[in-house]
C-alpha cells in the first residue's frame, strides 16, 4: 500500500478543502457541499506577433512559459489570414498552456502571492467577469514571475490568463476567489 506524502500536498488546495469551501457553502446558502464552486482549470496565452517574421522568437517565448508554469506549451495557430498583418491561415503565433490540479494550485498561489504584488503601481485587479463565472487577467509583462527574470536581453511578453471555475454565475465565482486571496481594487 503506497502512503502519501504529507509534504507533496499543496497548500492552496488544501486550504480550500478545509477552510475555503465550507465558508463558501454558508456564504453562498448552498445545501450540498458538491454546490460549491471551485476553480477547473487555469489557461495561459501568450500572442508572438514576432512570429510572423522570425520563428525562433516563438520557440523563446515557448520556453520561458513552460519555465514560468511548469509545463510544456503548445503553439497556436492562426485560424484566418489577415493581409495588413501579413498573417496567413496556419501560421504559428503564439503559446498555449492549460493547467489542471496540482500544477494549477501551485500556479494560482505563485501568482497570487509572488506575481502580482509586484506588478508596479498595483492597484488590484479588476472585478469583471465574463458573465458565466470565469475571469479573465491580462497580465502586461511576464517578468512579475520570479522564473522568468530578466537577464536585460530578451523581449519582455503579454500573456493572457483565463480561470476558468465551476460557479453557476459571476457572484459565486468573485466569492470564490476572493476567499483564494484574489486582489482585487478596493471600492472608494
Amino acid at each position: 500500500m503506497e502512503q502519501k506524502n504529507v509534504n507533496n500536498v499543496i497548500r492552496l488546495k488544501q486550504e480550500y478543502e478545509k477552510n475555503i469551501r465550507p465558508a463558501l457553502q454558508k456564504e453562498l446558502s448552498l445545501k450540498n457541499i458538491m454546490q460549491v464552486p471551485r476553480i477547473k482549470k487555469i489557461v495561459v496565452n501568450v500572442g508572438v506577433k514576432e512570429a510572423v517574421a522570425d520563428s525562433k522568437e516563438l520557440q523563446k517565448v515557448k520556453k520561458k512559459l513552460a519555465v514560468i508554469t511548469k509545463q510544456a506549451p503548445i503553439e497556436t495557430i492562426c485560424k484566418k489570414s489577415i493581409a495588413g498583418f501579413k498573417i496567413r491561415e496556419g501560421m504559428k503565433i503564439g503559446a498555449c498552456v492549460t493547467l489542471r490540479n496540482k500544477k494549477m494550485y501551485e500556479f494560482l498561489d505563485e501568482l497570487i502571492n509572488l506575481a502580482l504584488p509586484r506588478v508596479r503601481d498595483f492597484q488590484g485587479v479588476s472585478k469583471k467577469l465574463d458573465g458565466r463565472g470565469n475571469y479573465n487577467l491580462g497580465v502586461k509583462e511576464w517578468i512579475i514571475f520570479p522564473e522568468a527574470e530578466d537577464n536585460g536581453m530578451e523581449k519582455s511578453h503579454g500573456m493572457n490568463i483565463t480561470i476558468h471555475t465551476s460557479a453557476d454565475n459571476d457572484e459565486q465565482a468573485f466569492a470564490l476567489l476572493k476567499q483564494f486571496g484574489m486582489p482585487f481594487k478596493k471600492n472608494k
